[in-house]
C-alpha cells in the first residue's frame, strides 16, 4: 500500500506503469533502454569490486589479471588463497541462507521461466558478495554469472516499484539479464539471443524487440561512454580454402563428442562434494584447495582464463603446452563448480573450446602438408563456438556471439558448419543442456503453479 501511494505521487511512475499494463510499444521500448542501463551500471559496479579486491591482494594501484596476480605469488600463497577464499565465500553462503529470508527466485532464469520475476535483492547480494571472494582468490569460474544475476535483480526492483504483474515483471527482467550478457561480453545481438533462445525457448518479436534495445543500450554504456575493453581480442580469421571446411566439420564432431563428458565431469564434481559430510564453508574451501594445487604446477588455471585464451590467439603454444592446461583447467573448473563456488561456467566453457581447437589445429599441421591448414588461432577461434555450442544447445547464439567478438564474415561458413555439427552430435549424445536442469526444474515449479490455481478455481 505504501508503494503504491508512493507511484502515484511520482508522476513519471505511475505514467510508465499505466502505459506498460496497456502494452504501449514506446513505453516498453523506454523502459528496456532503462534497464540497459541499469544493467550495465550493475555488471561495472561488480567489476570495479573485483578490481579493489586484486589491489587489495597486491598492494597495486592498478588491478592486475588473476593468473598475472599467481605468477607474482610464492607457491604457497598460491596454494593457500583460493582456500581461504572459498571459506569465506563459503561462508557468506551459509549464513545467507541461516539468516537471510528467501524471497523470489534463486537466479535469474527461475524468475524469467516460472513466471513471477521476482528476484531476492539481500540474497542475491551475498550470493554476489560470496562470488567476488571465490573469483577474486582465484577460483575457476566466470565472473558473468553473477554480473547477469545482479542486472536482473535491479531490474526486478524497477517492476516491483512499479507494481508491475507477473508477465510484465519477467520481462523487465529478461532485459535486465540481457544488459549483463551484453556488458560481459560486448555481444549486443548474441546477448539478446541468449535470453531468447535458452531462457524463453523461443524466438518472437514480442520479446526480442525489447531484448534487442537493452542490449544496444548496455553496449553504449559500457563501450562507447565508459570505455570497458572487450574480453577477448580476437585475431583475424584464416581461411586458406574451400576444401578446408571439412576440417571445421569434423571440429565440430570433436567438439560435440567432448562438450557431453565435460558436463558429465561437472555433474559428478557436483555429486562427488556434495555427498562430503562437512558444512559448505569446509567444502568451498576444499576445492579452492584443489584449485591452489593445481595453479602451483600451473599458475594459469587461476580465474576465468581470459589472458591464457587472448595468449593461445595471439602467440603460437606448443600442443603438449595446450594439452596440459586443457586439463589442469577442467580440473580446477570441476573443483570451483562443484564445491558450490557462485559464478558461471560459460566462460570456463570457452577457454575449454579455444584449447581444443587449438589442439586440434596442431593436430592437423603436423600430419597436413604446410600451407593446408589455417593458423591455430583460426580454430581455436571456431573451438569456442563449437563447444559452446554444444554445451548450451544454442547454436544461434553461439554463432553471432563469436562472429561479434571477431568482426569478420570469413568466420561465418566453417563457424556455423562447426555450431550446428557440434550441437547435432552432443544433443544425440546428451539431450540435456548446460541449463537444461535449471531449466527443467523450473519449468516443473511453473506447471505446479498452473495446477494449483487451476485446483483453486475449480
Amino acid at each position: 500500500m505504501a508503494t503504491e501511494i508512493r507511484i502515484r505521487k511520482l508522476g513519471w511512475a505511475n505514467a510508465l506503469r499505466a502505459r506498460l499494463l496497456t502494452n504501449n510499444l514506446p513505453a516498453t521500448l523506454f523502459a528496456a533502454a532503462l534497464m540497459g542501463l541499469f544493467g550495465a551500471l550493475a555488471t561495472v559496479v561488480f567489476r570495479e569490486l573485483l578490481g579493489w579486491l586484486q589491489m587489495l591482494l597486491t598492494g597495486e594501484d592498478v588491478p592486475r589479471g588473476m593468473v598475472s596476480l599467481a605468477r607474482g605469488l610464492d607457491s604457497w600463497q598460491r596454494l593457500l588463497m583460493p582456500a581461504a577464499g572459498g571459506a569465506i565465500a563459503g561462508a557468506i553462503l551459509q549464513m545467507a541462507a541461516r539468516w537471510l529470508p528467501k524471497r523470489g527466485a534463486a537466479d535469474y532464469m527461475e524468475a524469467i521461466s516460472v513466471g513471477r520475476g521476482v528476484i531476492g535483492l539481500r540474497q542475491t547480494l551475498a550470493r554476489s558478495l560470496s562470488s567476488i571472494f571465490s573469483i577474486g582468490s582465484g577460483a575457476s569460474i566466470g565472473r558473468e554469472g553473477p554480473m547477469v544475476q545482479l542486472a536482473a535483480m535491479f531490474s526486478s526492483l524497477t517492476g516491483r516499484f512499479l507494481l508491475l504483474p507477473p508477465r510484465h515483471l519477467r520481462l523487465l527482467v529478461a532485459c535486465g539479464a540481457t544488459a549483463g550478457i551484453t556488458s560481459a561480453y560486448n555481444a549486443p545481438i548474441a546477448g539478446a539471443l541468449f535470453i531468447s533462445e535458452i531462457v524463453f525457448g523461443v524466438i518472437s518479436s514480442d520479446t526480442l524487440v525489447p531484448l534487442v534495445v537493452s542490449s544496444v543500450v548496455a553496449n553504449i554504456v559500457t563501450r562507447q561512454i565508459l570505455h570497458y575493453d572487450a574480453v577477448f581480442h580476437l585475431p583475424h580469421f584464416e581461411f586458406v580454402s574451400g576444401w578446408e571446411v571439412a576440417n571445421y566439420l569434423v571440429l565440430g564432431i570433436v567438439a560435440g563428442l567432448v562438450a557431453p563428458q565435460f558436463l558429465r565431469f561437472l555433474d559428478l564434481s557436483r555429486a562427488a562434494f556434495s555427498r562430503m559430510p562437512c558444512p559448505l564453508w569446509i567444502r568451498m574451501a576444499l576445492g579452492g584447495l584443489l584449485v591452489g594445487a593445481l595453479s602451483v604446477i600451473n599458475p594459469e588455471v587461476w580465474g576465468n582464463g581470459y589472458s591464457v585464451v587472448n595468449s593461445m590467439l595471439h602467440t603460437q603454444w606448443a600442443w603438449q603446452a595446450v594439452a596440459a592446461i586443457l586439463l589442469m583447467k577442467m580440473l580446477a573448473t570441476g573443483a570451483s563448480v562443484g564445491s558450490g563456488a557462485v559464478g558461471g561456467v560459460f566462460t570456463p566453457t570457452l577457454f575449454v573450446g579455444a584449447a581444443l581447437g587449438a589442439l586440434y589445429a596442431n593436430g592437423l599441421q603436423a600430419v597436413l602438408p604446410a600451407g593446408d591448414v589455417s593458423a591455430v588461432s583460426s580454430y581455436a577461434v571456431v573451438g569456442m563456438g563449437a563447444l559452446l555450442a554444444a554445451t548450451t544447445h544454442a547454436p544461434l547464439m553461439s554463432i553471432l556471439m563469436i562472429f561479434e567478438m571477431t568482426l569478420s564474415y570469413e568466420v561465418m561458413l566453417p563457424l556455423m558448419l562447426a555450431c550446428i555439427t557440434g550441437y547435432v552430435v552432443a544433443h544425440r549424445i546428451r539431450p540435456e543442456s548446460v541449463y537444461a536442469k535449471s531449466l527443467a526444474n523450473n519449468r516443473r515449479a511453473q506447471r505446479a503453479v498452473v495446477k494449483v490455481a487451476s485446483n483453486k478455481s475449480e
